[in-house]
């Protein structure tokens, strides 16, 4: 039954998923998302800044400090997830015209223009609002990033541009090159916004969100965060890397968290749960499958190779590194270990996130770089109840992992225990003798 399985994902799901993984709009918004992990790190960081002087109390200068310049400890955030579907924009479009060769200043400023013209908003005193350019402009940076490039990719194509003579600077060439692709893309988002308010009275922030809302929606579900977490842990058992679900699921977490960030900035509830910090800090917690079970079972395991790949795996695990235990156990293709791997790692590792839905336990408000188990997913919401959260991920890994390695362990004893049988074919009686012998010739 599961040779059959196995032949099945093999033959039919592996190959979607390296396509999946490198079609090159996907690997340009999955690209383009992870580099806005410096600015949801910094965003989160400067957020929870002004909610410091509630803890240590205002008395203090430390605090006295923070209030007195509070505006300066704003503007962080403001210009770092405030501004995220700005910046994604330009990632996006930089990863996109770099796959075609492109020129990259050009395919990135055009990109902004457009996304900008597509999202523009003023308040009465004609000053720019900036609300859809972040988490609400997400989707669109997206959209407008690789409508951009790609509109520069059929120009390039089809020879719409002008060319100057040999002899006059790359710089010069480059920026005249640029002259009918601009006049093209602009035209196309002068066209699109003059038809959309004149049709829906809306821009694509708003149009998307709504025709979005469903999928993004769904997010704050646990049962479908669920679903989700079964299909990377199958996925990953048969050795393809959960990077394939990344361009879906990456601007949902981008999204969440700067709306997280921006709730907690004013004093609001929280929404979301499902951000990059939360995945990372307890569905990845000792990496996916929550793979800490089978390297407890190694290390108290009778078996001599187990123990070893035990002491080799611990310290990588506790950093989210799980290859050694994955490979060496082997978790990977293994029967064996398909139960407490997919669906006891699917169901440990999204638990945290029904506390978190339920109330149990604070929702993340930052994304904290990898600093190991435990501690990180107390950074993510400054929560101390995490901890026994990720203590009882450790638990019930174990108790799932342990029973499955049992069947392992007898089998690799009894490997162990024919091996030393050969080794020892003669008693030690016999072997004195032996040795006591000149078989030289």
């Amino acid at each position: 039954m599961f040779a059959k399985f196995e032949a099945f994902m093999n033959r039919f799901f592996v190959p979607l998923a390296h396509k999946v993984d490198n079609q090159r709009h996907l690997s340009a918004i999955k690209a383009g998302m992870v580099a806005m992990t410096p600015f949801t790190i910094l965003g989160s960081f400067f957020a929870i800044l002004p909610a410091l002087p509630n803890m240590l109390g205002e008395t203090n200068s430390f605090s006295q400090f923070i209030l007195s310049n509070a505006e300066l400890f704003n503007l962080p955030v403001t210009l770092s997830t405030g501004l995220i579907g700005l910046y994604a924009c330009a990632a996006i479009s930089y990863n996109l015209g770099n796959h075609y060769k492109l020129y990259i200043p050009g395919a990135v400023t055009l990109s902004l223009f457009g996304f900008l013209f597509m999202t523009a908003t003023f308040d009465k005193n004609g000053m720019l609002d900036i609300t859809n350019l972040g988490a609400k402009g997400l989707f669109t940076s997206m959209f407008v990033a690789l409508l951009t490039v790609e509109l520069y990719h059929l120009c390039k194509k089809h020879n719409l541009t002008i060319r100057m003579p040999e002899g006059v600077p790359d710089f010069v060439s480059k920026s005249f090159e640029l002259i009918p692709v601009t006049l093209i893309v602009g035209g196309t988002f002068i066209i699109g916004r003059f038809a959309l308010m004149q049709t829906s009275g809306e821009l694509p922030p708003t149009i998307l969100t709504r025709f979005l809302a469903p999928l993004v929606g769904s997010m704050d579900n646990p049962w479908s965060v669920l679903a989700l977490n079964f299909c990377i842990c199958l996925i990953f058992f048969f050795g393809i890397h959960s990077s394939v679900f990344s361009p879906i699921t990456r601007p949902i977490m981008v999204a969440f968290i700067a709306e997280n960030i921006s709730a907690f900035q004013a004093g609001q509830p929280i929404p979301h749960f499902y951000t990059a910090g939360a995945s990372s800090a307890f569905f990845g917690f000792t990496g996916c499958g929550i793979s800490i079970g089978c390297v407890v079972a190694c290390l108290i395991s009778k078996s001599k190779r187990y123990r070893q790949i035990g002491k080799v795996s611990l310290f990588p695990a506790l950093f989210g590194i799980n290859e050694p235990i994955l490979f060496g156990a082997p978790i990977i293709l293994n029967p064996l270990m398909f139960i407490p791997h997919v669906f006891g790692g699917a169901i440990i590792g999204t638990l945290p996130m029904f506390f978190m839905h339920w109330g149990l336990i604070n929702k993340p408000i930052f994304d904290p770089p990898y600093v190991g188990v435990f501690l990180e997913g107390f950074l993510t919401n400054g929560d101390w109840r995490t901890i026994l959260v990720n203590a009882l991920q450790l638990v019930l890994a174990v108790a799932i992992y342990v029973p499955f390695f049992k069947i392992m362990e007898r089998n690799e004893l009894k490997d162990e225990a024919k091996k030393k049988e050969k080794k020892n074919i003669f008693d030690p009686g016999e072997t004195d003798i032996l040795d006591g012998l000149d078989l030289d010739f």
